[in-house]
């Protein structure tokens, strides 16, 4: 039961918190715990999974050219049984400690991963249709969740911290971006929604002057004498102002550079047009997108640093431990021993012990026997005075 529904965590797991993993110490602690299992059964876990997107696309994706019905069964079922397995993974997690889950976005992408394409397959095993909206958001969620793996190496593993981490330090910001935008698409589907009842496949009366109407808003070919002979028929985007949604979409069009959410009106005798776009480019577009740049690079350089790396790691190394080591297995002694000791570059300890001894970090009038004494030899290995002594 304890492999299964309370894994018991040890102190590793229990003490993951940046000031360890500022240390040395802390970095020895992962690498011996990496090197000791870690990788073996990270790439067991990535293996599984790479099985998982293999099967999935092959069945999803493959024509009747290259793949026969019965072999695509196979491949489906395939999916669904390395898809459980996945999932009952992240149920243990979501039993072990619900809040921790709930609080960690990598889970949310994970779950996505892992069920959707595990309902798409026992849907596409079941009917002989596809739901192809479904596959293509599942191999994306795949092929994302693949390339999540590369976590593990420091080359990739600092760039997907400050992802995430970034993400958490501006969300605040983000949601008052999302209001500001709602405010504006609602002040813009107020001013530019059709006034009159009107349908796209037929032109309003000529008496209509409802100048939001699609059918004023598209292109008009005349005769020579000015007459009108010729009229473009509107479709769904001539007036994207119709609804909210549309008018939201426009809006975050408008935002990201997209200047054709709002061409078919003339700005030159429409004020309140004119002032809405000024104020939405002010505001939006020259302001706050400036300052959510400069809020992002101080978040960068927050996080850019390997102690954020390192704590990745510890995360990824105590899921192992937990959800995947027997019981008996996190009793080993040559996986988890009492003390582990490691070896330091001799130039760059001298240097941090300088700079400990300078600035009286270390608390003498404390300080165990034992203790003094290790610091006192370690002193005289390096060749450095004690700051103590010297006083």
């Amino acid at each position: 039961m304890e492999f299964f529904i309370r894994p018991n965590p040890n102190p590793f797991v229990k003490t993951i918190n940046r000031a360890i993993y500022e240390t040395w110490g802390g970095e020895a602690m992962i690498n011996f715990k990496w090197e000791k299992y870690g990788r073996y059964y990270y790439a067991i876990i990535w293996i599984i999974f790479a099985a998982l997107l293999g099967c999935f696309t092959a069945a999803t994706t493959l024509s009747e050219d290259y793949i026969s019905e019965k072999d695509r069964k196979i491949l489906y079922i395939s999916s669904i049984f390395l898809g459980i397995i996945h999932l009952i993974i992240e149920l243990r997690q979501f039993i072990y400690d619900p809040i921790a889950w709930i609080s960690d976005p990598w889970n949310y992408f994970d779950l996505g991963a892992y069920l959707l394409p595990t309902c798409t397959s026992i849907y596409s095993l079941k009917n002989d249709d596809k739901i192809f909206f479904l596959i293509s958001i599942s191999c994306l969620l795949l092929d994302l969740k693949f390339l999540l793996f590369f976590r593990v190496f420091e080359s990739f593993g600092l760039y997907f911290v400050i992802i995430i981490s970034v993400a958490k330090q501006i969300a605040s910001f983000l949601i008052i971006l999302f209001f500001i935008l709602v405010s504006f698409a609602h002040a813009f589907l107020i001013l530019l929604k059709p006034r009159n009842i009107y349908s796209l496949s037929e032109p309003p009366p000529a008496d209509n002057n409802d100048i939001n109407n699609p059918w004023h808003l598209t292109n008009t070919f005349n005769s020579n004498d000015g007459t009108p002979v010729l009229f473009q028929q509107p479709n769904a985007n001539t007036n994207m102002f119709t609804d909210y949604r549309t008018s939201l979409f426009s809006m975050y069009l408008y935002l990201t550079g997209n200047p054709n959410a709002l061409p078919n009106w003339e700005f030159k005798n429409n004020a309140p047009i004119d002032i809405l776009m000024v104020s939405f480019s002010l505001l939006i577009a020259v302001y706050l997108m400036n300052l959510l740049i400069g809020l992002l690079n101080l978040a960068i350089q927050r996080d850019n640093n390997r102690v954020s790396y390192l704590l990745q790691s510890a995360t990824i190394l105590s899921e192992i431990e937990l959800f995947y080591l027997l019981p008996n297995q996190r009793r080993w002694k040559t996986w988890f021993p009492d003390v582990i000791y490691y070896h330091a570059n001799i130039d760059k300890t001298r240097r941090e012990i300088k700079e400990i001894n300078k600035d009286g970090e270390w608390k003498y009038d404390t300080e165990f026997p034992e203790i003094r004494k290790m610091r006192e030899n370690l002193l005289k290995k390096l060749n450095i005075r004690d700051r103590h002594q010297q006083k």
